[in-house]
C-alpha cells in the first residue's frame, strides 16, 4: 500500500504574511436534501456540528461542516477518518436519495496567516473581505482557479482547490504574499 502524501509536501513561504499547504485533509462531498432528517442526522454523527446556513461552516474540533450549494456540503474529517466517515455516511443516508465522494485526494488545503492575510487573497479572489464573518465560507476563484475559502481563526483563512492545480494556487498565494506587495501597507 502506498503511503498518502499531499499535494506539495507542506511548502510554506514567509511574507507579509504566512501562506502554507495545510497537509492532508479528509474532505468528503455529500450531496441529497440538506433538510432531510436523515441528512441532519448523518452529518450531526459525522462531524459534531448541525447542517450549516447557506454559506456558512460549522466547525467541531478537528471536524467541520460546510454549505456548498442547496443540496451540497463539504464534510472536514481528519484524513485518517475519511474512508470510515464516508461509510458511516452511507450507511446512515441508506433509502435516501444521495451521493457520498471522498475527495480527499482530489483537493489541497492552504492556510494564510497574518494581521494582512485578507491583503495577500483580495489580490487573488473578487471576494469583499472587509464583510466576510468568521464562520462564513465562499466559493470563488483564486487567480483562475475555482477555490473554496473562510476564514478560520482571527488573522487566518483556509483555502480548498484541486489537487492538480496546487502549485498553481501556491504559487498565486507565494507571489501575493510577498514582502513589499501589500495593496494597502499603512
Amino acid at each position: 500500500m502506498s503511503k498518502a502524501v499531499s499535494a506539495l509536501g507542506g511548502v510554506s513561504h514567509k511574507g507579509f504574511v504566512e501562506v502554507s499547504e495545510a497537509g492532508l485533509q479528509g474532505m468528503i462531498t455529500v450531496r441529497g436534501d440538506l433538510s432531510s432528517a436523515k441528512m441532519k442526522k448523518a452529518v450531526k454523527a459525522a462531524t459534531g456540528t448541525a447542517v450549516p446556513e447557506a454559506r456558512r461552516i460549522v466547525i467541531a474540533g478537528d471536524k467541520a461542516a460546510a454549505w456548498m450549494s442547496p443540496d451540497e456540503l463539504l464534510i472536514l474529517v481528519p484524513y485518517t477518518e475519511a474512508v470510515a466517515t464516508v461509510a458511516a455516511l452511507e450507511e446512515a443516508l441508506a433509502g435516501e436519495h444521495h451521493i457520498v465522494a471522498d475527495v480527499s485526494d482530489a483537493r489541497a488545503m492552504f492556510r494564510i496567516k497574518g494581521a494582512k492575510a485578507s491583503q495577500a487573497l483580495l489580490k487573488l479572489c473578487p471576494v469583499d473581505f472587509e464583510t466576510l464573518a468568521e464562520g462564513e465560507i465562499r466559493r470563488t476563484r483564486a487567480a483562475q482557479v475555482a477555490a473554496a475559502l473562510w476564514k478560520s481563526a482571527e488573522d487566518e483563512f483556509s483555502l480548498v482547490s484541486f489537487r492538480s492545480a496546487a502549485g498553481y494556487v501556491f504559487g498565486a498565494l507565494e507571489v501575493s504574499a510577498r514582502t513589499g506587495s501589500e495593496p494597502f501597507p499603512a
